[in-house]
């Protein structure tokens, strides 16, 4: 650094320092000036509102209240209160800016030690930092808080009984009193030494600015004055390093006299005595020179030759690598290098008479967050899911995304959710049930994509060696083959391969392919089942329930084939169906004369879209069917599945004048907080509490809420799988009177349920039901 930069950065650095310290001595003083007015208005107006004493006395809170909105006349003041003598909270109020939930001390203790008749004033530090002062606060060493404690004095005194506010009014008007010293509570202000700061930016302000100011004018004449001082010494200086470096072979001038003119006229000479040095060592370096330049431009032309050359073959050959055997969108082995590493352990695993596991892992409902939250959002998903299952094995055991070979690479592997786990040398098929448990446990906690929260669960086959096959392509059959029964168990669990399980699978091969054409063959038919008004005996609903009436098999229940159109996405087509036959068929029912009110209709979650809502709508004015005749059954999943989108739908629904009803209420995951929300018309008990309900004080107790909560909600009731006279009477006598189940009616064809729709229909059976109760009760008491 040159002399003049040496003065320039002390005497600079010294006007920082003292500006820094004036400016920061200006706003203190500012600052207390600014917290003692705050302080003093406040007591000022304690001492103006003679009406606090009454208010404390009587406990008024709304005169509290209403006096103290008034203390909160500065954003400064963040929380203000009034207690009494005791320490008790009679009325507080804060600043609507105020963050979290703010927890004042206790003035028992802040006042420990001050007496009575003085204020309390004392300061902490707190972490609750006033929006959008947050960076302020963390600039002063974080938010500070004053706590005041102003006392209210009375004019008589408190401890006395029976006093009315006669009694204070002529206290008050009595001079001789009016000095009287009594205590009857205290205000308790909280104030923000961040927000004091605030109010005062202004004047922060123009002191950081008068600060800038002053300190840019005096290092502007510094550096003049230094420049002017120091430019001979520093224009000798350039000149010797010429010198130094050849630069300079010329003589020079310099202004100046004395020292400066002596050391002038050295560099002279010696820049005479350097130049004929110079010429001689010009010739023979620039000779050497051009033969060195030229040597060296060869030499590294060629060495960035070969350095490309290497860098090109290694990342070509990383690349093709990775390509051949690494998923590119999970990284784990594709299937070319899982092949190949299965194939080694199981020669291994023969060799050494050791047992292999193969589970095979496919995601269930995959299909459906690819349709509703789109590609990307599945690909994330698959990534998370590669990376539980790779925390789930041993380092030596495999894990794979098992996509198909024949496909190219990066179209099969967007979709691909299925994966394999090799585990090698286990002792027992017990240790890869406890792999596959705890797979499904890892994937069970909900995943964040793209903002939505997920839970995906898996279905998984395992497959052993040598026990089900010995080579690579048995193994997979036989662990893809128990993965799909363990998908048609349910999903979300593991099942071992048994021999028994490939005839099942023809069996359901078989089964898909009748399904197919069931539509096209008239096979599918409809049953109703009646909801019954116990307090008339009428039909007010039937709910309609599809069959399948297989030329085989006979009468196909829907739990066996729903799922199986689910995957195979016939789902929307069969729902379509249903819609437009149960419409068909209540036309039907009105031309026949008979009153039913509505028809129900169960809607699958993948049928549920904004397709869905047009079509409701077509098939509606397709048979001129009154929209309130329709009602749509929805589960809980549905609902909840996406809550914003869903309460759209469920409106342009209610629009169209359809009804709605959740069903199977009770045993999915549904926010009350939503089901306010949409707008429903009806909660459907599930049967599984209606069954139990003698069994278990839990589900008798949760039948209980579910009909006080529908009440609440102004929605109507139903219970469904009702099958015994205890039943009927729980219910009944718990409030829900729409009765559906085998009690009255199994599901029956359309022809066998018109003669059920004639008015109070079943007002004799529950007649009778109702008094073989009431006789049973009297042979009980």
């Amino acid at each position: 650094m040159t002399v003049s930069g040496k003065i320039n950065t002390l005497v600079i650095t010294v006007l920082l320092l003292a500006g820094l310290l004036v400016t920061a001595y200006v706003i203190e003083r500012e600052y207390t000036i600014e917290r003692k007015r705050l302080i003093d208005e406040s007591t000022s107006l304690v001492s103006s509102q003679p009406q606090l004493q009454l208010a404390i006395y009587f406990r008024d809170t709304q005169g509290l209240k209403s006096s103290l909105s008034k203390f909160l006349f500065s954003d400064a003041i963040r929380y203000v209160s009034i207690v009494d003598v005791q320490g008790n909270n009679r009325a507080r109020d804060e600043q609507p800016r105020s963050m979290g939930t703010f927890q004042p001390l206790s003035v028992v203790g802040l006042r420990r030690g001050i007496s009575p008749l003085n204020k309390g004033i004392s300061s902490r530090a707190s972490d609750l930092s006033p929006p959008p002062y947050e960076l302020l606060a963390a600039l002063i060493g974080g938010e500070q808080f004053t706590d005041v404690t102003i006392p209210v004095f009375s004019a008589v005194n408190p401890n006395d009984e029976n006093l009315t506010r006669s009694d204070f009014g002529r206290a008050l008007a009595d001079p001789d009193t009016v000095e009287s010293l009594h205590v009857i509570g205290y205000v308790y202000l909280v104030i923000s030494t961040t927000l004091i700061l605030v109010s005062l930016a202004q004047f922060i302000a123009i002191a950081l600015t008068a600060f800038a100011s002053i300190t840019l004018v005096c290092s502007l004449i510094t550096m003049v004055v230094s420049r002017r001082i120091t430019a001979p010494l520093t224009r000798l200086a350039t000149i010797a390093d010429g010198i130094s470096s050849g630069e300079i072979d010329q003589t020079v001038q310099v202004d100046g006299s004395g020292e400066v003119r002596q050391i002038a006229t050295m560099l002279n000479t010696i820049i005479g005595s350097l130049n004929t040095y110079k010429t001689k060592m010009d010739v023979d370096h620039q000779l050497l020179s051009m033969k060195v330049e030229e040597r060296t431009a060869q030499l590294s032309k060629r060495n960035k030759e070969l350095n490309t050359a290497v860098r090109e073959v290694t990342e070509t050959k990383d690349r093709l690598r990775k390509m051949a055997y690494f998923d590119s969108l999970t990284s784990l082995p594709n299937r070319r290098l899982f092949t190949e590493q299965l194939h080694l352990l199981l020669k291994l695993t023969k060799s050494n008479q050791q047992m292999l596991a193969l589970l095979f892992l496919d995601l269930d409902n995959f299909k459906r967050i690819n349709d509703s939250l789109g590609h990307s959002a599945g690909d994330l998903l698959l990534r998370e899911v590669a990376t539980r299952l790779s925390d789930c094995v041993r380092d030596s055991d495999v894990v794979a995304h098992y996509v198909d070979g024949g496909s190219k690479i990066d179209v099969s592997r967007l979709g691909g959710d299925e994966f394999t786990v090799v585990l090698s040398q286990i002792d027992s098929p017990e240790a890869a049930a406890m792999v596959a448990q705890r797979i499904i446990r890892a994937l069970a906690a909900p995943m964040v994509i793209d903002g939505h929260e997920l839970v995906v669960t898996p279905s998984i086959g395992i497959a052993l060696a040598p026990r089900d096959a010995g080579n690579v392509e048995g193994l997979l059959k036989a662990a893809d083959t128990a993965m799909y029964h363990a998908k048609d168990s349910g999903k979300n669990s593991y099942l071992f391969y048994s021999g028994d399980m490939d005839a099942a699978g023809v069996e359901r091969l078989k089964l898909e392919n009748d399904l197919r054409k069931a539509i096209e063959r008239n096979e599918l038919i409809l049953h109703y089942q009646p909801q019954v008004d116990t307090n008339t005996g009428s039909v007010v609903g039937v709910e309609s329930l599809i069959r399948w009436q297989h030329p085989e098999h006979g009468l196909v229940p829907p739990f066996k084939f729903i799922p199986l159109a689910e995957e195979m996405g016939l789902i929307d087509e069969l729902g379509n169906w249903v819609l437009r036959e149960a419409c068909r068929q209540m036309k039907v029912f009105e031309k026949l004369g008979f009153q039913l009110p509505k028809i129900a209709v169960n809607v699958s979650a993948l049928q549920f879209n904004p397709l869905f809502i047009s079509r409701v709508s077509e098939v509606l004015q397709e048979f001129k069917l009154k929209p309130s005749s329709l009602e749509l059954e929805l589960t809980e999943g549905v609902v909840m599945n996406n809550a914003n989108d869903t309460i759209q739908a469920l409106h342009d629904l209610k629009r169209l004048g359809v009804s709605l009803s959740i069903d199977d209420f009770g045993t999915g995951y549904s926010s009350l907080s939503y089901l306010s929300r949409f707008p429903l018309d009806e909660l459907k008990i599930d049967r599984s509490f209606v069954i139990d309900f003698d069994k278990s004080e839990t589900d008798a107790s949760l039948v209980i809420a579910i009909i006080a909560m529908g009440k609440s909600m102004n929605l109507r009731l139903v219970a469904e799988g009702v099958e015994t006279h205890e039943q009927y009477h729980f219910l009944t006598e718990n409030g829900a009177n729409i009765i559906q189940g085998y009690l009255f009616s199994k599901p029956v064809e359309a022809k066998d349920l018109a003669p059920m729709l004639t008015p109070n229909h079943f007002k004799r059976q529950i007649e009778k039901i109702s008094g073989e109760l009431a006789a049973h009760a009297a042979e009980l008491g």
